[in-house]
């Protein structure tokens, strides 16, 4: 099985790298700053699961991508989205299965239109990893875990078949007869999680340590929620008792990658995150006012940043 990875940053070189150490095809679709790095230093992954130095990685650059792949694994941020399309189109053909890791749900719509919904899985992670200035793929925590499926809940060959390849990473990889479940549970607590940090600009310990602060962080819990439901995905008992758990852990440093991207002056998924649930909540007529303020607040940082 031939694998393309768009990108060999934090979530695709950990990914990747793991397959790619476990002895299968993969290939690294990258930027010219990124092949030169790869070629010099190798693709360097430090993790308490076991640290790893690859050796010249196999990498192409979107003009000379030709050959078609069986599986395209996308793990760029919302506002790349477009761009790496065009990059890694070529590489799409008729039995290609694309397995997108980004946040929300605005992506699918986009990956169907350009190659059809037969071809786009849905996928999600979870996992802490960031590059460090030495541009390596450095594990903040143990979790890691990659869902993917048919969207549609079928168990299909193709799914089976990545599952095998998949598993051999050893990074937690679950075949998933309800992606679409888990793809809105990740949403509802992400969305949580990081229009509450970056409207505040702080981490959850110190929201929950004033008045109101509890109050506020399980109320924006509840608008998320309730966007999914009115979806058709109301998020399981033992999800949200989990998430609120999380939201209510008192000195809890937790914060979200949107608010760290924030305090770098860095862009943010505003729209993709927290915007499309807005829309959803509208469509509904669902009241969001926490969720609303949240929103206007990141596109207030979005129009300072120029």
């Amino acid at each position: 099985m031939r694998i393309l990875v768009v990108g060999a940053g934090a979530i695709g070189g950990y990914f990747g790298g793991r397959l790619l150490q476990a002895g299968n095809d993969v290939t690294f679709l990258v930027r010219p700053r990124r092949a030169s790095e790869l070629a010099s230093a190798g693709l360097v992954i430090k993790s308490s699961a076991g640290d790893v130095t690859l050796k010249n990685p196999p990498t192409v650059q979107a003009d000379k991508l030709t050959e078609k792949f069986d599986v395209v694994l996308l793990s760029c941020k919302a506002f790349d989205l477009e761009d790496a399309i065009r990059s890694f189109a070529p590489a799409v053909g008729p039995q290609t299965s694309i397995i997108p890791l980004l946040n929300g749900m605005l992506h699918l719509n986009v990956l169907d239109q350009k190659f059809g919904a037969d071809r786009v899985l849905g996928g999600l992670c979870a996992i802490a990893v960031t590059l460090n200035e030495a541009r390596e793929v450095v594990q903040l925590a143990p979790m890691q875990s990659l869902n993917f499926g048919e969207r549609d809940g079928s168990m299909s060959e193709r799914v089976r078949a990545i599952a095998t390849v998949f598993d051999s990473g050893k990074f937690g990889a679950v075949a998933s007869e309800h992606i679409l479940r888990d793809m809105w549970e990740k949403w509802v607590f992400l969305a949580s999680l990081a229009a509450s940090t970056s409207l505040m600009r702080t981490s959850v310990g110190n929201i929950l340590a004033v008045a109101g602060g509890k109050d506020f962080l399980l109320g924006m819990l509840d608008e998320c929620s309730a966007i999914a439901k009115a979806s058709g995905y109301e998020p399981s008992g033992p999800f949200f008792q989990r998430t609120a758990g999380l939201l209510t852990t008192e000195g809890s440093p937790m914060t979200a990658s949107m608010f760290r991207d924030i305090k770098a002056g860095l862009p943010v998924e505003a729209d993709h995150v927290i915007g499309d649930l807005v829309a959803r909540a509208d469509a509904a007529k669902i009241p969001v006012p926490k969720l609303r303020i949240a929103y206007t607040h990141l596109k207030a940082y979005e129009m300072q940043r120029g």
